[in-house]
């Protein structure tokens, strides 16, 4: 199941904190503050997890909220020593003492850490500094791997049985150096349990170890069975990594309204604990292992330098297939980096590309209660601490993550329910960028459009009504519209104006199973533009869909 819109994502404003560069030079002495929180041991001895389980489990235990921990905003601007051994020695394993079932506000384990506190703060930018970021382009370089191009991390993927037998549904992300995360949820006004839960998690804590995944089950709808579910799960990765029990966060996708089978969750757990690494046949088998109705895998990744020449690293994978229309979709992405950056520019970052990218796609105009994009960070590359959003590496960063996720935006259009082919509607010469999204939107949503595009049929008139009841004004009487694909190119519309076209020209250039539509409004004053990819709508999505249960 997967996200949506991020501009009501609850994390954005949970995470962000005053914007007023004179703040930025008390980032590390804030970290030193909260390291030293960190180191400070718990006065309450733990329950251990047989208690725990118990009190889980326990119908008749009464709700009672636990104070929220007294957490510095700022994100601690701490650097780690890379690992790459598979049994983490960074954080001991502590067990806390769980008071309430129907909340996820639990006290926040003071967990130690032996990361070293950054010795240089970042300087407020200098007139020349700026003028170097100019003078300064990292070359983006995509490589033909996946997630295993950072040995810092490793990855596992097994049959646990959760839906179906005999194939990856449960799958892992782990780093034994601590992580900074970001998130972005689904707009649904319905939501799985895991996403309530790694909201609270990203509110009040600042480190994480793992991500856990399972396919087959959305863990949606499931009350407090499914709050409790959450819980049991943590304290089963809690177990098996022998890490903290906050510091994991967890997605979950497949079928709505089932609570999830928690035998089989566990045993799935200890399993990925045992079957982790950083070998490319284990980033494979996580890629697999998130998948309902995807055909195929989704994985990317790229590198480029930084500043001080630090090689920078991302690599991300996605599912999603079905119940795509992001603000997200059944979508789940889910970026892994090595670059030293803070929490807070993180987040920042990810809601920025997120809107451009994984909520510009849509496959059947279904949005999840499950969607999520989440990003961790290590911080093992060399490069200076990203903390001002003005400097050249937090530019080249967006940059990056940028591309990662319209790649795997793109993957995940065109390997939409039934789909033969690949959308893209890129607008031109916009008024605004607003206005340039919504057009782009409209048109690959709209399924008249899918449907011609299925059909080979160069039908303008569909277009023109997408971008008509998209809810924006745009200069029609200078509209200019064509279609494009690897068979050349058919203008079907000048200055708003319908062309007489070449059919069986139209039909080759359609045949092919990727087709743009390029919609130029010719606004010379602003030009903004944007891009959305969607794909075409077959018999082959019905059936699917009606035996989706089954």
């Amino acid at each position: 199941m997967n996200s949506s819109n991020l501009k009501n994502t609850s994390t954005d404003s949970q995470h962000s904190s005053s914007q007023n560069p004179s703040l930025q030079n008390n980032d590390l002495q804030n970290d030193t503050l909260q390291q030293n929180n960190l180191q400070n041991p718990a006065k309450n001895p733990p329950l251990t997890p047989s208690q725990i389980v118990q009190n889980l489990r326990s119908s008749n235990t009464k709700t009672t909220s636990t104070p929220k921990p007294n957490i510095a905003k700022s994100t601690p601007k701490s650097r780690t020593k890379s690992s790459t051994k598979s049994t983490p020695k960074t954080t001991p394993k502590s067990k806390p003492s769980i008071k309430s079932t129907t909340t996820f506000h639990l006290k926040l384990l003071k967990a130690k850490t032996n990361a070293n506190t950054a010795t240089n703060a970042t300087k407020i930018l200098t007139k020349s500094t700026q003028k170097s970021i100019k003078d300064f382009a990292p070359k983006m370089r995509m490589l033909k791997k996946g997630l295993e191009i950072l040995p810092s991390f490793e990855f596992a993927g097994v049959k646990a049985g959760v839906k179906y037998k005999d194939r990856l549904d449960m799958a892992l992300l782990y780093s034994a150096t601590p992580c900074v995360a970001a998130g972005v949820f689904t707009h649904n006004k319905v939501r799985a349990a895991c996403v309530e839960y790694n909201i609270e998690r990203l509110k009040d804590t600042p480190y994480f170890h793992s991500v856990i995944i399972n396919a087959g089950n959305a863990n949606a709808c499931t009350g407090e069975r499914g709050k409790k579910d959450c819980l049991e799960s943590a304290l089963s990765a809690s177990i098996a990594l022998d890490i903290d029990f906050h510091s994991t966060l967890l997605a979950s996708t497949g079928v709505i309204g089932v609570p999830l089978p928690m035998p089989k969750i566990k045993k799935g757990i200890l399993s990925l604990a045992k079957a982790k690494g950083s070998s490319e046949v284990c980033a494979s088998n996580a890629a697999k292992a998130i998948m309902t109705t995807d055909t195929h895998q989704k994985q990317c990744s790229l590198e480029f330098r930084s500043k001080n020449g630090s090689k920078i690293r991302l690599a991300g994978i996605a599912k999603g297939s079905g119940m795509i229309h992001p603000n997200m979709a059944t979508l789940l992405g889910f970026v892994i980096t090595d670059i030293s950056i803070s929490q807070k520019l993180l987040q920042k970052a990810l809601k920025k590309v997120t809107k451009n990218t994984f909520n510009m796609i849509s496959v059947d105009r279904d949005t999840s209660t499950n969607d999520m994009v989440l990003a961790l960070s290590n911080k093992t590359a060399k490069n200076e601490l990203i903390v001002d959003e003005r400097s050249v590496d937090y530019k080249s960063f967006v940059q990056g993550l940028m591309m990662i996720c319209d790649e795997l935006s793109r993957q995940i259009a065109k390997d939409g329910e039934g789909a033969s082919k690949l959308i893209t509607a890129s607008v031109q010469n916009a008024p605004s960028k607003r206005v340039a999204r919504k057009l782009a939107k409209s048109i690959i949503s709209s399924n008249l459009v899918k449907c011609a595009v299925y059909g080979n049929d160069a039908n303008w008139g569909r277009i023109l009504c997408a971008m008509g009841y998209a809810g924006v004004e745009f200069p029609k009487e200078k509209l200019d519209l064509k279609i494009t694909s690897k068979g050349g190119e058919i203008i079907i519309m000048k200055n708003g104006q319908a062309l007489q076209i070449n059919e069986k020209k139209a039909t080759r250039i359609l045949g092919f199973d990727e087709v743009s539509i390029i919609a130029d409004l010719k606004n010379t004053n602003s030009a903004k533009s944007a891009k959305a990819y969607g794909c075409d709508l077959t018999p082959q999505y019905i059936s699917i869909n009606a035996d989706y249960r089954s």
